[in-house]
């Protein structure tokens, strides 16, 4: 063949090529297909619109007269886990009526939600929904690399427009702002990233599609300082969803690991510093990295409470770890633990649904857990979560976020308390029964008929004798 067929047949070959591979340039290089729609393509299905509603009422020392009324509310959550768990702020669920609590996937499905566990101080909660598939988990990415300038974007649900996305730059890092006397958060994220009520708690996002922080919609003109857009390092964050879905808590199971995180630009490990109890029978060494539970991937401490969460202890978990640069397979099984975990943080608490044999529910509408109050003048006492409709307590003006502080003559800062009260023998004479309770750094007071239906109700087998009012 001949030099000059030869070069027709190259040319003809090529511009074959040409030809085919012209529509497949033209589709990778799509100039639409920019970074950030390519990052909100990978993260929208994981991230959750909420929507609540509050009962209010006039601010007055007296409860008698006192007309509630309904008020929506409205903010953005995570999906964290497939099975139902999302992040979401603290203060977007805050004191809200828990049987108004939904929310909406970005297929548009709805779900009632239930409160797992939450920190006041750090606002975080984790939510819980029961859907009908597993859900898409948010992708995890690293706060420690942020850099000033770098473009990131947020969605959530800005005055109740589901599924919205923005988007700007890093404006500054370790931003403290102190909203009022009771919020102060430290280390924010600072962007010029358009974020209204109703972001809270929805994801900041780095345009390779992961979650870098958690967004916290400071109200314009509530803090000290000129500016109101912010989030919460992930980094920092995960930290405190690791305490909020501990399995020694939630599940009273104990793994036996404590463990530290370390994360740079390129790498997310979960580092065993201490092995004892089931982790030291299993064999796990300090040092050695977790990588995967179950064959499911862990980048850190919270991933590893997750995969262990909702499971018996009759159940045996494969732990992938890494040592000297090898990888190993150990077997863990899980051990029963009433005792409190080292570093209990009194911020984080854990709820569990209010159930209709519940006698301080069925007696007083009220559904409780322990708290510290800023006072001098009381010890501590138990937080309002909810209050049950038509109840003698929604009746007489308590509501969720109260703390009740004491009964006739007594403290409450203890179940065991409230059940003294409602157990003793004398309780009809005490109807109705004296309640003290703080509201924000205000004391108030009321007093709630006691149903004779109701009275002697076995509440708890524990009788501690609470001490007076002081």
């Amino acid at each position: 063949m001949t030099t000059k067929c030869q070069t027709l047949i190259a040319i003809c070959i090529g511009m074959v090529l040409f030809v085919v591979a012209a529509p497949l340039m033209a589709e990778d290089q799509d100039p639409r297909m920019t970074p950030l729609v390519r990052a909100v393509q990978r993260v929208k299905a994981s991230v959750v619109n909420i929507h609540t509603e509050k009962t209010t009422y006039p601010d007055e020392t007296l409860f008698a007269g006192d007309k509630p009324r309904k008020v929506s509310g409205m903010g953005s959550g995570i999906i964290i886990d497939p099975r139902g768990y999302l992040v979401t702020n603290h203060h977007v669920i805050n004191g809200v009526d828990l049987d108004s609590l939904q929310v909406t996937l970005h297929d548009g499905s709805i779900y009632h939600a239930e409160i797992v566990s939450f920190d006041s101080k750090h606002d975080l909660a984790i939510l819980k929904i029961n859907a009908s598939d597993n859900l898409v988990v948010m992708p995890l990415g690293t706060s420690c690399d942020l850099m000033l300038g770098e473009s990131v974007m947020a969605l959530g649900n800005p005055y109740g427009y589901k599924h919205t996305v923005t988007a700007g730059i890093v404006s500054s890092l370790s931003r403290d702002v102190e909203v009022n006397e009771h919020q102060t958060y430290e280390n924010l994220i600072q962007t010029d990233t358009s974020i209204n009520p109703g972001n809270s708690g929805g994801p900041l996002v780095n345009m390779r599609g992961e979650v870098v922080g958690i967004n916290v919609a400071i109200r314009a003109g509530a803090q000290r300082i000129g500016f109101a857009i912010q989030a919460i390092p992930i980094d920092d964050a995960r930290v405190i969803i690791r305490k909020l879905l501990s399995i020694e808590k939630l599940d009273h199971h104990s793994h036996g690991l404590i463990s530290r995180d370390h994360k740079t630009g390129t790498q997310k490990e979960m580092i065993v510093e201490l092995s004892r109890g089931p982790a030291l029978k299993a064999g796990l060494q300090t040092g050695d990295v977790i990588v995967a539970v179950n064959n499911q991937p862990v980048l850190d401490a919270a991933d590893f409470e997750r995969l262990l969460l909702g499971h018996s202890v009759e159940e045996s978990f494969k732990v992938v770890v890494r040592r000297n640069s090898e990888e190993q397979e150990i077997d863990l099984n899980l051990a029963e633990s009433s005792a409190r975990p080292e570093g209990f943080d009194h911020n984080v608490v854990f709820q569990s649904p209010a159930v209709d044999d519940d006698p301080i529910w069925m007696t007083l509408g009220l559904r409780l857990i322990p708290t510290t109050v800023s006072s001098d003048r009381y010890r501590g006492g138990m937080k309002v979560l909810d209050v049950r409709k038509n109840s003698t307590a929604s009746q007489n003006g308590i509501r969720a976020g109260d703390i009740l502080v004491g009964l006739h003559k007594w403290e409450t800062i203890s179940y065991d308390n409230v059940s003294y009260v409602l157990e003793h023998p004398q309780l009809q004479n005490f109807s109705p029964l004296r309640f003290f309770i703080l509201r924000g750094q205000e004391a108030k007071y009321g007093s709630l008929q006691i149903s004779p239906a109701n009275m002697g109700t076995n509440v708890s087998a524990r009788t501690t004798t609470p001490a007076g009012i002081r």
